[in-house]
C-alpha cells in the first residue's frame, strides 16, 4: 500500500508468530503465506520469515505425506523464554565462580607485597591474568545485562573484588620499583626495565570501560 510503513524483519516475525498464536491452528505453507500476507507481510518474504522462526524453535514443522505442516502455540514461546532465563542464570553462576577464584588470590597478593625481591615476573604475569579476567567478565556482563539486570546488579558488587585483586598486584609491582630505586639506588628507568613495565603502567581499574 502506498505510503504505508515498511516492516522491519523483527516486525514481520512478530506478525507471523501472532498469526499462529491467535488462531492456535496447524497450517500448510500456502495457508500461512496467505494469512501472513493479509496481515501485512510481503508475500515474497513470508517463507523466509517462517523458516527463521522454525530455526529459532518458535515454530514447529512436520512433513505428513507430501505436505509440510506448521504450528506454534503461545506456551512454546513462554517455555523458550524460561529456558533462556535459566541459561542466563547458569552463566551468572559461572561468573560468580570466576570472581570467587579471583578473590581467593587476594591472600597471595598480600603475601607478595612483603616479598621485596620476590618473583617480579610472576607478579606481572598474575596481574595481567587478573586484568584480562576482569575485562572478559565485564564484557560478558554487558551481554547479559538486558536479560537479568537485578542478578547482574548483585554480581557487580562481587566484581569489585576482582578489581581490588588487580590493584593489590599493581601495588606489589610499585613496591618492587620503589625498593629498587630507594633502597638499591637504581635509576627509575632501569628499575622499570627490570620489572618489565613502562611509564604507562598504572592501576588496571582506571583502564576498564564502564
Amino acid at each position: 500500500m502506498a505510503g504505508s510503513k515498511r516492516m522491519s524483519r523483527e516486525e514481520k516475525r512478530k506478525v507471523v508468530l501472532d498469526v499462529y498464536h491467535k488462531t492456535k491452528k496447524v497450517y500448510t505453507e500456502k495457508e500461512i503465506l496467505t494469512l501472513a500476507s493479509k496481515s501485512g507481510v510481503n508475500a515474497n518474504t513470508v517463507a523466509e520469515i517462517n523458516q527463521s522462526l522454525i530455526d529459532d524453535g518458535l515454530v514447529d514443522k512436520e512433513k505428513i505425506g507430501g505436505s509440510n505442516y506448521f504450528w506454534s502455540f503461545p506456551a512454546k514461546k513462554d517455555r523458550l523464554q524460561q529456558l533462556q532465563h535459566e541459561e542466563t542464570l547458569r552463566n551468572i553462576e559461572e561468573l560468580k565462580k570466576t570472581t570467587a577464584e579471583a578473590s581467593a588470590n587476594l591472600a597471595d597478593a598480600k603475601r607478595g607485597r612483603e616479598d621485596e625481591d620476590g618473583d617480579r615476573a610472576k607478579k606481572l604475569v598474575r596481574l595481567a591474568e587478573l586484568t584480562k579476567e576482569n575485562q572478559a567478565t565485564q564484557e560478558e556482563l554487558e551481554s547479559l545485562r538486558e536479560n537479568d539486570p537485578q542478578a547482574l546488579a548483585d554480581l557487580q558488587k562481587e566484581l569489585d573484588l576482582v578489581k581490588h585483586a588487580c590493584n593489590r598486584w599493581t601495588d606489589n609491582i610499585f613496591t618492587c620499583k620503589s625498593y629498587l630505586v630507594k633502597k638499591r639506588g637504581m635509576d627509575k628507568k632501569e628499575a622499570m626495565k627490570i620489572l618489565g613495565i613502562t611509564s604507562a603502567f598504572d592501576y588496571p581499574e582506571d583502564k576498564i570501560p564502564r
